[in-house]
């Protein structure tokens, strides 16, 4: 008898977790993948990829421009490759973040895939990610001229989606 009440809290115990375990399993989890959207652009200052002195981020994303998180290693980066190009085409400003990156393979990346971008900066330790709320590569921000995130893709970029994003910005 004495065993059975010393097995009591450790049974107890097993309970909560299982029916913990089970609520976990059938609960969403809340993800506010939109969080900088409305808000001023992130003030961070990042080494450019060429190796030239760091930057502000603010100052190089003067709106409107689009703001893309990309990486070498990246395999839907690569498929985005021919619409940030088009755009750069058409005039539109970009600016690349390398994120978790060797700068050699960064740049090489960009010499195989074509340059979209207006400038290219380095969050090689993923700090300018952290701030954005970046949930994976490649994500892209709108930012109007007032500095203001007015949109995020968080997905390869086609015609469609860059045209949304450029359309966010442009009325502001």
């Amino acid at each position: 008898m004495r065993r059975l009440a010393a097995l009591a809290p450790l049974a107890a115990l097993a309970l909560a977790v299982a029916l913990f375990a089970g609520w976990s399993l059938r609960r969403t989890a809340t993800v506010v993948p939109m969080a900088l959207v409305g808000k001023p652009l992130p003030d961070l200052t990042l080494l450019r990829l060429d190796g030239g002195p760091a930057m502000r981020l603010r100052a190089v994303a003067r709106g409107p421009v689009l703001v893309n998180f990309y990486a070498s290693w990246c395999a839907p980066c690569a498929e985005e490759a021919p619409a940030l190009m088009a755009l750069k085409a058409e005039g539109v400003r970009i600016v690349g973040v390398a994120y978790k990156d060797r700068p050699d393979a960064a740049a090489d990346f960009l010499r195989r895939l074509g340059d979209p971008y207006d400038a290219v900066l380095a969050d090689a330790d993923g700090r300018a990610a952290i701030e954005f709320g970046l949930t994976g590569v490649p994500e892209t921000y709108a930012v109007d001229a007032a500095g203001v995130i007015r949109a995020k893709r968080a997905a390869p970029l086609t015609a469609d989606d860059a045209e949304a994003l450029l359309s966010a910005v442009a009325s502001r």
